[in-house]
């Protein structure tokens, strides 16, 4: 039991470092292009998005990388399904998601077709061919962003300027300094996660995928969770709903291609490949049907959303 409660801490004090660690990467990484004159665009998509999935990214680089896979993958199952399961129902709860045209023509399509390539991948496990496939599809992804980036774009403008504020007070010195500190900070974090949810999962007797799809994917997705309620209450819809389709987006092909490329084998758990994989889907194709449906997503689907969330952990255990 002390070595439980040990690697439980463990876990908690790196989520913690983890997204404190990620936060400054982000704001420095996005000050440091900024101030490089790099396009707002190119900032939002590339810089906001990467940073933003760091702690998944580097929690399942350094997962593969120690021959444990079924944690790469798992937390990238899990975070897909805690995004538009657990977050954008607990969003829906709180008021009715209206879903704009932009984001139903092309996020929606875009973050689905991104989760269904890496299931169909995934579904024995990932060799390092398929992360190069996976990184290839996100290159793509990213091609058509900047294609439709234009006036339909503005709340992922106004997010990058959140970070640019006192443009004039800018230092290279200082920003570049935050983010390399950032990093450092993101990979101890996930090294205290991956480590601490590994000694959970051999002295409780689970599989490491479970304990990766509930407490460490969990815990990565906690702060959009947070961001998504403060969003919700100041009516940012489109926000929350393009944040939750690009976190997912940025899980499947560049979390996916780290994980393959980094520790390419086999899944030890049959049920990442399939209760995981399959619930995965059926949440994405359903989050995209009640959003396409009616232009929203109101109450009663928020509903379903969280028992989609609450039914489909107990099933992997």
């Amino acid at each position: 039991m002390a070595a439980v409660l040990l690697a439980l801490l463990a876990v908690v004090v790196g989520l913690v470092v983890l997204t404190k660690a990620a936060d400054a990467f982000v704001e420095g990484a996005a000050r440091l292009s900024a101030a490089l004159k790099v396009p707002p665009v190119v900032i939002g998509a590339v810089v906001v998005g990467f940073g933003t999935s760091a702690p998944e990214m580097v929690v399942s680089g350094i997962a593969a990388s120690q021959d444990k896979l079924d944690i790469a993958v798992g937390n990238v199952i899990g975070s897909n399904i805690a995004n538009l399961s657990l977050v954008l129902g607990v969003s829906a709860l709180l008021c009715a998601m209206t879903v704009t045209s932009g984001i139903i023509k092309r996020e929606a399509p875009l973050s689905t077709a991104s989760v269904v390539l890496f299931a169909v991948l995934a579904q024995d496990g990932l060799e390092r061919w398929e992360g190069i496939v996976l990184a290839v599809g996100l290159v793509g992804a990213l091609l058509l962003i900047f294609r439709g980036s234009g006036s339909d774009n503005d709340e992922m403008l106004a997010e990058v300027d959140e970070y640019l504020e006192d443009r004039s007070s800018i230092s290279l010195r200082a920003e570049g300094f935050r983010t390399v500190l950032g990093l450092i900070g993101v990979v101890v974090g996930a090294q205290l996660t991956v480590e601490g949810a590994s000694t959970i999962a051999d002295e409780l007797g689970l599989g490491e995928g479970f304990v990766a799809v509930t407490l460490v994917a969990l815990g990565t997705s906690l702060p959009e969770l947070v961001t998504a309620i403060a969003a919700a209450r100041k009516d940012e819809h489109e926000l929350i709903i393009g944040n939750l389709l690009g976190s997912n987006l940025f899980n499947s092909l560049g979390v996916g291609a780290v994980a393959g490329i980094a520790g390419p084998g086999l899944l030890a758990d049959d049920k990442l490949a399939s209760i995981g994989v399959g619930s995965m889907l059926l949440i994405a194709f359903g989050a995209w049907f009640f959003m396409f449906s009616g232009k929203r997503v109101v109450r009663w689907e928020a509903i379903v959303l969280l028992g989609a969330y609450a039914v489909t952990l107990p099933l992997l255990a």
